[in-house]
Formats: structure tokens, sequence, C-alpha cells
């Protein structure tokens, strides 16, 4: 298959970094996106073909448009737009939680998908094609305790992205939704503001998924025939069966 244009978002680690790796084949030309520059920079390093650097906070609304205008001529026609870019801050209940965490989640996981949405929307309306792939997450469909925000961040996002397919149709643009589980990144390190021993229990006595697990879910979903549109897809480990219950060995 012919390569694509893709931009990532939240490329310098977990799942944007193991995206990047798996769709790096030299034949896709990337455009990374992220916060930490000399991780994109060493990610770029690694991987084949083309790949260009975008600096920027998704949260950041000029810097978002200011760094998609800034793109080279040769890569403006996106193809593809993964919104990975997003975290989990805090995991409180309601009334003790701190609001700062709450804005932080709302402002990476909601507004920032659709500030970067926004600004690459123009292109694929003008081209009449596209795809767009929004990180969700099981805590997209399932609220658990002290989940709060952070759940209402993806529930938003799932609802965003129906949303946006229905808007998008008439121009043929793929509109998908990924909604991993547990995977081991720094998600919980950030979630729980570098805390280890908090961290390694989240994922302890279980085999979570890894990044690439999902970034190989993501291939598959940009691969299939462009008459066939995975609208979303869930996936999780095998030692779990939903948001709450956990086969802990």
């Amino acid at each position: 298959m012919e390569g694509k244009i893709i931009l990532i978002t939240g490329a310098s680690s977990g799942i944007g970094k193991a995206t990047a790796e798996v769709l790096g084949d030299g034949k896709n030309k990337l455009i990374i996106c992220g916060r930490r520059k000399d991780r994109l920079e060493k990610l770029r390093s690694q991987i084949n073909g083309e790949v260009h650097i975008l600096n920027f906070d998704v949260r950041d609304k000029k810097s978002v448009f200011d760094s998609i205008s800034s793109i080279p001529d040769k890569l403006k026609n996106i193809d593809v737009l993964i919104n990975n870019a997003g975290n989990a801050h805090g995991m409180d209940l309601s009334h003790e939680a701190n609001l700062d965490d709450w804005d932080a989640m709302i402002d990476s996981n909601v507004k920032g998908l659709i500030y970067v949405t926004k600004a690459i929307l123009p292109i694929m309306t003008k081209r009449n094609e596209g795809q767009i792939i929004n990180m969700g997450s099981i805590a997209g469909f399932e609220v658990y305790p002290k989940g709060n925000v952070y759940c209402a961040s993806k529930f938003a996002v799932d609802a965003f992205t129906k949303g946006l397919r229905i808007d998008l149709n008439k121009f043929n643009i793929r509109v998908c939704a990924i909604h991993p589980g547990l995977v081991e990144t720094e998600f919980s390190m950030v979630r729980f503001k570098g805390d280890l021993q908090k961290s390694k229990k989240v994922y302890k006595d279980i085999n979570p998924l890894n990044p690439f697990d999902v970034a190989n879910a993501i291939n598959y979903m940009i691969n299939v025939p462009l008459r066939v549109t995975i609208s979303d897809l869930t996936i999780l480990a095998t030692d779990q069966a939903n948001a709450t219950i956990i086969n802990r060995k």
C-alpha cells in the first residue's frame, strides 16, 4: 500500500512513540509532535524515512495552530491524524481532588485534541479524504472509583469522535477511535506524580498491554481497505475483563 503522511501527537513517549516506530517503515512520512523536543529528536534518529518534528503543547491553542501552519508544503497534505496526546493527573475522590489536576486533564485530553483536529480539518475537507484516529480509553465507557474527570474526559473524546464521524461523512474522512485498557507506559507515573510504588501497583501481578500492542492495532486501522472504517476498537489485556475486573495472579 502507498505510503501516507501521518501526524502523531504525544509522540515523545508511550503509545505515541511506539506508533511512530511501527508506522515509520520507510514508506510513510511522519510528523511527530510533543512537548519534549529532545525525545522527539532521538525518536527521529531511530526511524526509517522522512520525519518532521513539531514541538508544541496541545493545551496551547496558539502554539497548536502556529505549529501546524508551519508544516512544509511537501508534508501539508496530511492523510492520517492520530490524536494520541493526553494524560491522567491524580486519582482522588471528587471532593478531595485538586482542581489543577482536573484542568490539566480537560485541557490536554479534550481541548488539546479538539484544537489539533480543528487545525487539520481544513486540509482533509479540502481534499475530500483523510483519516482521524482518536485515543480513547476503556474509561470512556465505564466510570470507576476516583476516575471522575479522567473518565469524563474520555467520555468526551468518544462523543466528539461520534460527532465528527457524522459531520465529516460527506467528505470521505474515516473517523476512528481506539480504546485501550491497562497499558504499561509512563501513564501511571504521571497520574501518581512520580510515586513509583503507586505506579507499580497498577500493573502488579498482571500481564498488561504494552505500547506496541496498541500501535499495531492503529496500524491495522490505517491499512484496512478505504471502504472500511474501524469506527471503534477496544483493546484489553487478557487479564482485564473491564475497567474494574482484573485477574491478578
